[in-house]
C-alpha cells in the first residue's frame, strides 16, 4: 500500500527571516499550524540547543511577509496577509509586548499594498498600490502612530511597483516598476520636487531586483542583466550616473543583502540550480568563502538574507532534496564554515533513508539543446517504472533542487518524477529565457514532447504509463502536452493553468496585463497567434483522463480557465474532473485543502497509470 500522505503533507517550512533591532530575536514566517504565520526564536542560546519558536499570528489567512522594526528597543513587526489568497496584500503592525494587530489599511481591501521600508526610528512605512488606478501603482509614505496614508508620487504606466526604499538622507526614494516581464524600470523619486527619474538606461532594456542605497547614499547597489546574459551585482554611482560590475560570475546571480554597516555584502550563485553562499569585505576588498553546506537551494519561498544589527551574522533559510526548509545562522568570525540551526521544522515523522536525492540529467530535444531537468528515482521498484513529469511555473522560473512533498510521496508510491525546466526556464541565461516568447510558445511545449520521448527510450521507464502535471503557466503546459501531443501522455493534472490566453489575458488582474503580454503576445497584435496555442482550441484532440484544481479567487488565472475547460471536454464525453477551493487563490495553500486536493491527485495517478507502491515505500 502506499504511505499515507499526511505524512508528507505535514512537512512544514520555516523561512523570511528577520533580526529583531537588538539582535535577541529572529521573526520568521512558517506554516507550523498549517497556515503561513509569524513566528519568532530566540538566539540568546549559542549552543548546541534549538530553542521551541513562539507563534505570534493566528489568523485564518496566510503571513505573506513580515519585517521587524530598525528602530532601538522596538519589538513590533509588520507583516503582509491577504484574504482567501486573493493577493490583494493588506499591511499590518504586530506588537507582541502587547499580542496586538492594528491594520494599517483598514478600507482598501481590493488593492495590492506592497510593503516597503521602515523608517530608523520606526515612525514611518514606504509601501506601493494600486489605490489609484488598478494597473498604475503609487508610493506611500504612513505614519505608525495613526493617521492616513500620504501619497508621494502616482505612477502613469502600468507595472508593480515594488523594493520601495528611502535614501539615507531621507529626500530621495529608491524603487523598481515591473511594467514587462524582461524590461524593468530603476528609478528614484525626488521628495522635494515630486519627481521621478529614470536611473536605468532607456536604450538597454534590462531586469532589476533588490536595489537598496549604499550607507553612504553615494551608490546604489542592484542585482540586474544590464548588458549581460547573466544576472550580475551592480553598483550605480549617483553623482557620476556610472555603472559598474561589483560581482559577475559565470552563473547568474540570484540575492543579496548589504550589512547595516556598509562593509559586507552576502550574495547567492544558481549554479545549475544548486545555490552557492559567499561574502564579500567590501572595505578590504576581500572574499570570504561561504558555509559549507550540502548541495541544496537558498531561499525556497523568499530571497531573505538577513544581516544581524551588529552586521557580524547572517540568517537565511536553505533547504535540500531530503530536508525541508529551517533557518540558520552564519557567523563567519566565529563559525568559519560552519552554521548554526535555529529551527528544526517536522518531516511529519518520514524516515530520511527513505527521501530520494535529485539527479541532474540533460535530455536531447527537437532542435539539439540539451533540456536540463531533475530526475527522483525510487529505491527499489518492480518492472518498468511508471512516470510523472512535473512542470514547473513562470514560465520565467526554475525547477531546483529542494525539498518538495509531493514529489517525495510519489517516489515512495512508486513513481520516477522528472522535473524539467524547458526553454523559457530561468536560471540557464536571459538567451534561453527568451526561447518561448510569442510566437515560440509551442517550442516549450516541443521540449516538455521530448522529455517522454527520453523517457519512451529509457529501459528502467515504462513509456505507457506517463502522466504530466502542472501549476499555473505549468498547468498551461499540461493542457498543451495532452492537447499537441496526446499520444505521448497517458494523464494530466492541471493546477491553476491557462486553457486560453485570450481569455486569461482579458480576466487576469489589470496590473498584470501588459507583464504577461510582453511573453505571451498582445491581445491587439497576436490574437491568432494565442487562440493557435490555446488548448481550448485543440480540446477535441485531448483523450487522456484529466484531474483540473483551482482556486475560487485566483487574481491570475481566473477559475473562468478551468470552467471552460472542462465544460468542452464534458461535452465531448472526455474523463475529467473539477476541484475548486472557495477560499484559495493562485495554488492550493491551507492543509485542509491540501488533503483534499493532493489526495485527489494520488487517487487519480494511481488509477490513471496503476502503479504499485515499493516494497520499502511505508514510513
Amino acid at each position: 500500500m502506499p504511505p499515507p500522505i499526511d505524512r508528507y503533507l505535514n512537512v512544514k517550512l520555516a523561512y523570511m527571516p528577520s533580526f529583531s533591532s537588538d539582535g535577541c530575536w529572529l521573526a520568521f514566517v512558517s506554516d507550523l499550524t498549517g497556515v503561513p504565520q509569524a513566528w519568532r526564536v530566540p538566539l540568546g542560546d549559542s549552543g548546541r540547543t534549538i530553542a521551541m519558536p513562539e507563534q505570534l499570528t493566528f489568523a485564518e489567512d496566510r503571513v505573506l511577509w513580515l519585517r521587524c522594526s530598525p528602530a532601538p528597543g522596538d519589538r513590533r513587526i509588520l507583516i503582509a496577509r491577504d484574504r482567501g489568497g486573493d493577493e490583494n496584500a493588506q499591511l499590518w503592525l504586530l506588537d507582541p509586548a502587547r499580542g496586538e494587530e492594528t491594520c494599517l489599511t483598514s478600507g482598501y481591501d481590493s488593492v495590492m499594498h506592497v510593503p516597503g521600508q521602515w523608517s530608523a526610528d520606526g515612525h514611518t512605512l514606504l509601501f506601493a498600490a494600486n489605490r489609484q488606478h488598478p494597473s498604475h501603482f503609487g508610493i506611500y509614505r504612513q505614519a505608525l502612530d495613526g493617521g492616513a496614508a500620504e501619497l508621494l508620487w502616482q505612477s502613469d504606466a502600468p507595472g508593480v511597483i515594488g523594493d520601495v526604499a528611502a535614501h539615507p538622507a531621507g529626500d530621495r526614494i529608491l524603487f523598481t516598476r515591473m511594467g514587462f516581464s524582461a524590461a524593468h524600470d530603476l528609478m528614484e523619486l525626488d521628495l522635494t520636487t515630486g519627481q521621478a527619474r529614470a536611473l536605468s538606461p532607456a536604450d538597454r532594456l534590462a531586469r532589476y531586483h533588490y536595489p537598496i542605497y549604499s550607507p553612504d547614499g553615494a551608490r546604489v547597489y542592484v542585482v540586474s542583466d544590464l548588458d549581460s546574459d547573466r544576472a550580475n551585482l551592480l553598483s550605480y554611482v549617483l553623482a557620476e550616473g556610472a555603472w559598474q560590475t561589483v560581482v559577475g560570475p559565470f552563473y547568474d546571480l540570484e540575492y543579496f543583502s548589504l550589512s547595516p554597516d556598509g562593509r559586507y555584502l552576502a550574495f547567492t550563485i544558481n549554479q545549475d540550480g544548486y545555490s552557492r553562499l559567499e561574502l564579500l569585505d567590501i572595505e578590504r576588498g576581500e572574499a570570504h568563502p561561504g558555509p559549507t553546506l550540502p548541495d541544496g537551494v537558498l531561499g525556497i519561498i523568499d530571497e531573505r538574507l538577513a544581516f544581524a544589527p551588529s552586521s557580524n551574522e547572517l540568517a537565511f533559510a536553505y533547504t535540500t532534496p531530503r530536508s525541508t526548509s529551517n533557518l540558520y545562522l552564519w557567523n563567519w568570525a566565529t563559525m568559519g564554515q560552519s552554521v548554526r540551526p535555529l529551527t528544526h521544522m517536522t518531516q511529519g515523522g518520514i524516515p530520511p533513508d527513505s527521501l530520494v536525492e535529485a539527479e541532474l540529467i540533460r535530455y536531447p530535444t527537437f532542435d539539439g539543446r540539451a533540456i536540463p531537468a531533475w530526475l527522483y528515482r525510487p529505491r527499489t521498484a518492480a518492472g518498468p517504472i511508471p512516470v510523472v513529469v512535473n512542470v514547473h511555473g513562470g514560465p520565467e522560473w526554475q525547477a531546483r533542487p529542494w525539498f518538495d512533498f509531493l514529489t517525495q510521496y510519489l517516489v515512495a508510491c512508486g513513481y520516477a518524477v522528472l522535473v524539467p525546466n524547458v526553454r523559457g526556464s530561468t536560471g540557464y541565461g536571459n538567451a534561453y529565457s527568451h526561447l518561448d516568447d510569442v510566437d515560440k510558445r509551442l517550442d516549450s511545449v516541443n521540449d516538455l514532447a521530448h522529455a517522454a520521448h527520453w523517457l519512451r527510450a529509457q529501459p528502467d521507464f515504462d513509456g505507457r504509463r506517463i502522466a504530466v502535471l502542472g501549476g499555473s503557466y505549468g498547468g498551461y503546459m499540461v493542457l498543451a502536452a495532452l492537447a499537441f501531443h496526446p499520444e505521448l501522455w497517458a494523464a494530466g493534472v492541471d493546477i491553476v493553468g491557462i486553457a486560453n490566453f485570450v481569455t486569461f489575458l482579458q480576466n487576469t488582474s489589470e496590473y498584470r496585463r501588459q507583464h504577461r503580454e510582453s511573453e505571451y503576445g498582445r491581445l491587439d497584435a497576436d490574437r491568432e497567434l494565442l487562440e493557435r496555442v490555446s488548448p481550448i482550441n485543440a480540446v477535441e484532440r485531448m483523450t487522456a483522463p484529466l484531474l483540473v484544481i483551482h482556486g475560487a479567487n485566483d487574481p491570475r488565472v481566473p477559475l473562468s480557465e478551468a470552467e471552460q475547460l472542462v465544460a468542452r471536454l464534458a461535452a465531448l464525453d472526455r474523463m475529467v474532473e473539477l476541484l475548486v477551493f472557495d477560499d484559495e487563490g493562485h495554488g492550493i495553500k491551507l492543509l485542509k485543502n491540501k488533503r483534499v486536493a493532493y489526495s485527489a491527485i494520488a487517487r487519480f495517478l494511481n488509477e490513471a497509470l496503476g502503479a504499485a507502491a515499493t516494497e520499502d515505500s511505508a514510513p
